[in-house]
């Protein structure tokens, strides 16, 4: 997915909260809005989990994508699927353990 303009106007609704909504190109031209839940850098590279986004910024799905971030052939950042089934594995282990961390903490606070 190549990451086009940031969705400026959901952008500054959303900075207050701390939030950052992408619009991502995906392989067939569709735009789509994501919202960036957390980033990792993991042996020299860095990832993105990221939850698909409806034009209001609701959550539209309860799963998250993890995308690699890239360099196209004409030096622009890009988001990229991860191919490397071990590699996916491993990034997503490493997430889920992040993401676990930050529930437990909130559920234990109440």
């Amino acid at each position: 997915m190549k990451n086009t303009e940031n969705n400026n106007e959901m952008l500054d609704n959303n900075e207050e909260l701390g939030t950052e909504i992408f619009t991502l190109t995906d392989e067939e031209g569709n735009e789509l809005n994501f919202l960036l839940l957390a980033s990792l850098e993991h042996e020299g590279a860095e990832y993105r989990a990221m939850v698909p986004v409806g034009e209001n910024g609701e959550e539209t799905s309860e799963e998250y994508v993890i995308l690699k971030c890239g360099v196209d052939e004409d030096g622009e950042p890009i988001l990229e699927t991860i191919e490397d089934d071990e590699e996916f594995d491993r990034i997503a282990d490493i997430f889920d353990d992040e993401f676990a961390d930050i529930f437990y903490d909130e559920d234990s606070e109440g």
